[in-house]
């Protein structure tokens, strides 16, 4: 159980493990070819490529869901995916006005507002600060959302693919707050990002002092230019468009400021016509990952029926499993880490 919800799959049976293996002179006990010959030597690719078998292994994008790809989404391959850490080229992808080249030694962050100093930090400003790494999940409020009026997409990445885990560190927001001096009567921070759009979410204080960072590194590396270079917000467990790309900007004030990605995107529209602002928690959320649409199941024989599972309010402490329509349940087994905030394989 998912502190409170339970997961449904498709039942999966071991009857065999062994398969007939296709006749090949590179099988056993030949010598394979690749073993006759020697292989390619140090920094051939001084940055780490993937396989060339593994080139499927990419983000996608429906083509149709957006007008252009300078304000669109790609989705990261779940099915391909092992453990809680999405590789940094296969986050999936977010834009409002495209991916703009920043010079690291050019860019500011400026705060300003309701506080005793306003402040302009420098990349190694920002560098110098105690800093901070921890794993947690990014999750689009759209993920899953094409689905919504029923299923239409034949593809796990498709239908869930806005989701990553990554390693994430930088600096504690409330850090640079407490340097600007807060002033009292503050209750929200404004977040600009230095793309196009202009992309900009109102914070409320107490999240920006708890556990918000200021991140300028992604799975040990400095931030790829999709996911923010040099810097942005990140705010762990809530809405991915609050964790503001590019971050160029802070200003601390007394009420939200009601910007445009939080009055036409970003609200819930209920049941009686009005629009609920401010639905920043991702709730409890899973999905099968195997089998799925791109691993359906081949034959008899041994099958691990595998999946995610994420909260923004913190631990995936259980879950349980029917394959049978939820007549009866049984308790899966978590692989591997159990962390806040983060996906739970």
């Amino acid at each position: 159980m998912l502190n409170g919800l339970k997961l449904s799959a498709g039942a999966a049976l071991a009857t065999s493990v062994a398969q007939a293996a296709v006749a090949s002179d590179n099988l056993p006990p030949n010598v394979p070819s690749w073993s006759k010959k020697l292989g390619r030597g140090v920094v051939s690719v001084p940055y780490g490529q993937p396989s060339s078998y593994e080139s499927d292994v990419i983000r996608r994008t429906v083509e149709w869901l957006t007008a252009d790809k300078i304000a669109s989404i790609s989705m990261t391959p779940l099915h391909e995916m092992h453990g809680i850490i999405t590789p940094s080229g296969l986050h999936f992808e977010r834009y409002h006005g495209g991916v703009p080249e920043i010079n690291p030694d050019e860019h500011r962050l400026m705060i300003n507002g309701m506080v005793e100093r306003p402040l302009l930090f420098t990349m190694d400003d920002i560098m110098r600060l105690p800093s901070e790494s921890h794993i947690h999940f990014l999750e689009c409020p759209a993920n899953g959302g094409m689905e919504w009026r029923g299923a239409q997409m034949e593809a796990l990445q498709f239908t869930h693919g806005m989701l990553s885990g990554s390693e994430w560190t930088g600096v504690k927001l409330s850090t640079l707050l407490q340097e600007a001096g807060v002033k009292p009567g503050a209750k929200w921070v404004l977040a600009e990002g230095a793309d196009a759009a202009g992309m900009s979410r109102s914070i409320p204080l107490e999240k920006a002092m708890d556990d918000t960072l200021v991140v300028f590194a992604q799975n040990g590396e400095m931030l790829r230019p999709e996911q923010g270079y040099p810097i942005r917000l990140f705010t762990p467990g809530w809405e991915g468009n609050t964790s503001v790309k590019w971050l160029r900007r802070l200003e601390v004030g007394d009420m939200p400021w009601e910007h445009r990605e939080e009055t036409s995107k970003y609200t819930d529209l209920l049941a009686d016509g009005t629009a609920r602002r401010h639905s920043f928690v991702q709730e409890v959320n899973s999905v099968i990952t195997s089998p799925c649409p791109e691993k359906p199941i081949l034959g008899k024989g041994l099958l691990q029926l595998e999946g995610i599972a994420w909260s923004g309010r913190g631990k995936v402490k259980r879950i349980d499993v029917s394959l049978d329509g939820g007549v009866s349940w049984q308790t899966a087994r978590i692989k591997g880490l159990v962390l806040p905030k983060s996906l739970t394989r």
